[in-house]
């Protein structure tokens, strides 16, 4: 009996084709169970007092390695002569991204109007060492101060004309900022 209906040839062929399929190797590989994996270690588990901390200072008290003990020189506070002449500042006359010149590096710092820290963030972009290290700042009358992490100031500077600003950082380098 030839097949002539083109609906039942296409049948027969779907037919063969999934039992062909069912039959491949393949599909064997599906059937079995992968191999167990090896036990976690086992140990011992205890349970007892920590020791009490150790006194701060001591060496035990951390364990990384205690800061090193250098004396940094006193910032100005006068600003002597370059003070005297500068004019008062307002957060807002200091607000805005500025180049800095630290031991004739240069780099940007953003100011920005934003409360942080002791005053308003501050942005270093690029910046040299201690400079990298300004988190925020503030004005007080006539000083511009840049401070770190922890609020210690890092560079006291003072407006030495239109859109400048001169001073020294905390180790007595050099630095201004211009517009």
């Amino acid at each position: 009996m030839a097949l002539s209906n083109p609906g039942l040839l296409a049948a027969s062929l779907i037919t063969l084709m999934t039992v062909a399929g069912c039959t491949s190797s393949r599909l064997s590989s599906m059937d079995s169970q992968p191999a167990p994996l090896p036990p976690a270690p086992a140990g011992t588990v205890t349970s007892g007092q920590l020791p009490p901390p150790a006194a701060p200072g001591t060496a035990s008290a951390s364990q990384f390695p205690a800061a090193p003990q250098t004396q940094v020189a006193a910032l100005p506070t006068d600003g002597g002569a370059a003070a005297a002449n500068a004019p008062d500042l307002t957060a807002a006359s200091v607000a805005g991204v500025w180049s800095a010149s630290v031991s004739g590096q240069s780099c940007k710092v953003a100011t920005p109007q934003t409360k942080f820290g002791q005053g308003f963030r501050a942005g270093p972009l690029r910046c040299p060492a201690p400079v990298d290290g300004v988190r925020s700042w503030n004005v007080s009358g006539k000083q511009l101060t840049l401070y770190d992490d922890a609020g210690s100031p890092l560079a006291r500077l003072y407006a030495s004309g239109e859109g400048r600003f001169d001073g020294q950082t905390s180790n007595g380098l050099p630095i201004s900022l211009n517009r």
